[in-house]
């Protein structure tokens, strides 16, 4: 089983404190395991396994719950009635219609402590939103990092590890697979999860042609700005046609899935938000193999998604930077604190003006936070004028800020 230990410290951190924890993520990320991990360790510490009850609600054969009433009855029952608290463990918790009342009334009781996952972000909108303002808190999953799946195979090469992490993916049940035909096929079953039963069936998205193409378009443009209507525009091009409204229902639907994240564009000099200009990235490149197949591969833009999802993971709040007329790859934002960061394959050519090229944005700021630049060019950690140089793989790996 692999470590996860981010999401581990968090799920400790705010262990009977309350408010009802909600792990969300991409289906089959690892939330179900993370919370076995958690609860796990609640036995390690004392919890007798009476008083902890859990249920995943994506396996419940022989077992009548078809709304919140049977689902919140299922709990009630179990609790143990000694003072001591019970800690309730809900999977896949937006399977069951209405399921906010059923968590809210455990909520209330004084001797339960609430944990629920689910894989779509709209879960926590409408009446769960209005019922636990400000009572609840969110551990936001994704699949394995780098550093995560490095760990599942001591003693190899990172550089070795990277290529195989782009080409089989980073969800967690992948690295028991090694024949490619099974790798294929399981993502294959993710993707077709993910499109059929938290987008089609939960969002109402009826025409799963489209939903597949616009998929694809997002998945072969990962790092591009992208408008809905350019994506309007370009399907109805070759021959799928549909409006601007329908590409932005489809859109929303596969960024509450997680499949796809957008980032959003910050003015670093105006410092204000604006609303055209934003990318989309991938929530895992094994997925987008599977989909686009064989096609070449533009490895400045996989590094690109894959430093994005790392900033998710170390950083509040993401954005893709605009300082004049240049684009920062990366502004992050945390606690008042803010960082750049400029993502290039390599800057080595002979006159050096790919590094100049890259550093053009970084050198446009005229702030005191820290600038930075990823390569995979294997050189030490070096600063250009303030900016520092890093080596992309030490840095997925925290040897380096």
């Amino acid at each position: 089983m692999i470590e996860r230990p981010i999401y581990l410290e968090q799920l400790l951190h705010w262990k009977d404190h309350d408010v009802i924890k909600v792990v969300t993520g991409v289906r089959r990320c690892g939330k179900s395991t993370m919370l076995k991990m958690f609860r796990k360790e609640l036995q390690k510490s004392g919890v007798p396994e009476e008083n902890i009850i859990s249920l995943n609600l994506e396996d419940i054969e022989g077992i009548d719950i078809n709304d919140y009433r049977q689902l919140l009855q299922y709990f009630v029952d179990r609790l143990q009635p000694d003072g001591r608290m019970n800690y309730i463990f809900i999977d896949e918790v937006q399977q069951v219609n209405g399921f906010e009342k059923a968590v809210d009334a455990l909520y209330v009781k004084e001797n339960c402590d609430v944990y629920i996952t689910g894989s779509n972000s709209r879960m926590l909108s409408g009446e769960l939103a209005t019922l636990l303002s400000g009572r609840c808190v969110k551990i936001k999953m994704q699949p394995l990092s780098f550093a995560e799946y490095v760990s599942a195979y001591p003693g190899k090469s990172p550089e070795r590890l990277y290529m195989k992490y782009l080409e089989n993916g980073s969800f967690p049940y992948v690295v028991n697979l090694e024949e490619q035909a099974y790798v294929r096929e399981y993502l294959s079953s993710i993707f077709d999860a993910i499109m059929l039963k938290d987008i089609m069936v939960r969002n109402r998205c009826p025409d799963q042609n489209l939903l597949k193409k616009i998929a694809r378009f997002l998945f072969d443009n990962i790092g591009n700005p992208c408008s809905t209507k350019k994506i309007a525009d370009t399907l109805t091009s070759m021959g799928t046609r549909t409006t601007v409204p329908t590409v932005e229902k489809y859109l929303g639907s596969l960024q509450d899935s997680f499949l796809f994240y957008q980032a959003e564009r910050f003015d670093v000099k105006g410092k204000e938000y604006l609303k055209t200009g934003g990318k989309y990235y991938a929530v895992d490149m094994g997925l987008r193999k599977t989909v686009l197949g064989n096609k070449p591969a533009d490895m400045g833009h996989i590094l690109e998604n894959i430093v994005y999802l790392e900033l998710k993971r170390r950083w509040e709040e993401v954005y893709v930077g605009k300082v004049g007329d240049t684009e920062i790859d990366f502004v992050v934002m945390q606690d008042g604190e803010r960082c750049y960061y400029q993502v290039a394959y390599t800057v080595i050519d002979e006159d050096g003006s790919i590094l100049k090229r890259e550093l053009a944005p970084l050198r446009k700021i005229k702030d005191y936070y820290q600038r930075y630049l990823i390569t995979m060019d294997m050189v030490p950690s070096v600063s250009h004028e303030g900016i520092t140089q890093v080596y992309a793989l030490d840095w997925l790996l925290g040897y380096s800020d």
